[in-house]
């Protein structure tokens, strides 16, 4: 029998204590950022992948990095280059000739937290080796199949800047991030802040475990039973079918694309959106969590067309009339 939207939020909000420790041992060393932290946020309790779209010097590697102390789990920096290879990533078969046999050496992957850092740099390879551990949760080496622990989480970086010597993401990997997010400069109040604390050849960022992952990992569980309307769950297929069909909902935007989201999108956007309702306290979901999350989900879903390409209509445009243009439950 399904629990009442009351006690589904009390239990929420006793579940749901370590956040605010959580954030406010993040803000000890990461200044401003806070929509960096909450999506990240949203990413482990929804069990998916985040794509980061950023200039450098952004505090990308030191907020995974300390997220990951902070709830005491491992992490791994993946600096990805030209040259890397997949048994640079996985790990490979090593021949031990005492024994005359293979055994597995497993690779940087086996981590809780990893940074794909500049992932547009690596081959189609690497790429799909990639794309095997962030679907299936498991890695192949050899015919042995090994999964990778829980929580596994992938923050993927990528420089808009720089863009000779780097491979696209395929639509079919990037589809399988849940979120892409895009990072700016800190406000002239938070980089002051951050002169203060990073002013120095040897600043002092020591970082606490205030949480335990087991209790990530059971937040996971209530954020499944977070309560959805038909009405909300009808909006969230609406907003997903714009982007496929969009003269069927009078939009003006004919012509402007050329792919929508897939049915990934749509799981997504209801992963995201309960996840974004719990770290609010909530266990009922709002067409405001839908609003929230859906710039982030969609963004990197949608492929506008060529004449949208010459009217600089971008898919942010897209998602930004899709939102304004449907009715809100």
């Amino acid at each position: 029998m399904p629990m009442s939207t009351e006690t589904i939020t009390k239990q929420i909000q006793q579940a749901g204590e370590w956040i605010e420790p959580l954030q406010a041992e993040l803000r000890h060393v990461i200044v401003g950022q806070e929509y960096l932290i909450e999506r990240l946020l949203i990413g482990l309790l929804s069990n998916g992948h985040i794509l980061l779209e950023g200039v450098p010097g952004l505090a990308k590697t030191l907020t995974v990095k300390t997220m990951a102390a902070a709830i005491g789990t491992e992490f791994q920096r993946l600096q990805f280059t030209p040259d890397l290879l997949p048994a640079d990533l996985i790990g490979t078969l090593v021949y031990y000739p005492r024994d005359g046999e293979f055994r597995p050496k497993l690779g940087p992957i086996f981590a809780n937290l990893i940074l794909a850092d500049e992932i547009n740099r690596a081959p189609a390879k690497v790429q799909s080796a990639l794309l095997e551990a962030m679907q299936e949760h498991q890695v192949t080496i050899g015919e042995k199949t090994f999964p990778l622990p829980d929580p596994f989480l992938v923050m993927a970086t990528q420089n808009p800047l720089e863009q000779e010597g780097t491979y696209p993401l395929p639509e079919a990997q990037l589809d399988r991030f849940m979120l892409k997010l895009k990072v700016d400069y800190p406000t002239k109040t938070e980089e002051r802040k951050i002169l203060d604390l990073m002013g120095t050849s040897s600043p002092k960022l020591d970082v606490q475990t205030v949480v335990a992952v087991e209790r990530i990992l059971a937040a996971r569980e209530l954020v499944n039973q977070i309560y959805i309307d038909d009405r909300v769950k009808d909006y969230i297929v609406e907003v997903v079918w714009a982007t496929r069909h969009p003269a069927q909902y009078k939009l003006g935007m004919e012509g402007l694309i050329r792919y929508g989201a897939s049915p990934r999108a749509t799981i997504y956007l209801t992963l995201a959106a309960r996840a974004h309702a719990f770290l609010n306290g909530r266990g009922y979901v709002t067409p405001h969590d839908v609003k929230s999350v859906g710039p982030d989900v969609l963004r990197h879903r949608i492929v506008v067309s060529y004449e949208a390409e010459a009217e600089e209509v971008t898919s942010e445009t897209v998602v930004e009339k899709i939102f304004a243009g449907l009715a809100v439950p």
